[in-house]
């Protein structure tokens, strides 16, 4: 069982996490290209009258790319 000091380390931590991805959220949200992810040409958007459906298709594979690409370069910089 954890003791309280652990307990506060952890939440301390997940808190300045979570702040720290609010603030590059904020940051991003100000970069012109990253505005249009969502109304990409290839992302359907249904409406009907009782209805709303939206599939954010062609956003999700290029957040999904760049990701990757992201992911595989830190991984290669820490096994070196």
């Amino acid at each position: 069982m954890m003791d309280l000091n652990a307990v506060g380390r952890l939440v301390l931590f997940v808190g300045l996490a979570l702040a720290a991805l609010g603030g590059l959220l904020i940051l991003l949200s100000r970069v012109p290209v990253l505005n249009r992810l969502g109304n990409l040409p290839g992302d359907i958007h249904i409406e009907g009258e009782n209805f709303s459906c939206f599939f954010p298709i062609v956003s999700m594979i290029l957040i999904s790319i760049a990701l990757s690409v992201a992911l595989n370069l830190v991984l290669r910089l820490f096994n070196r």
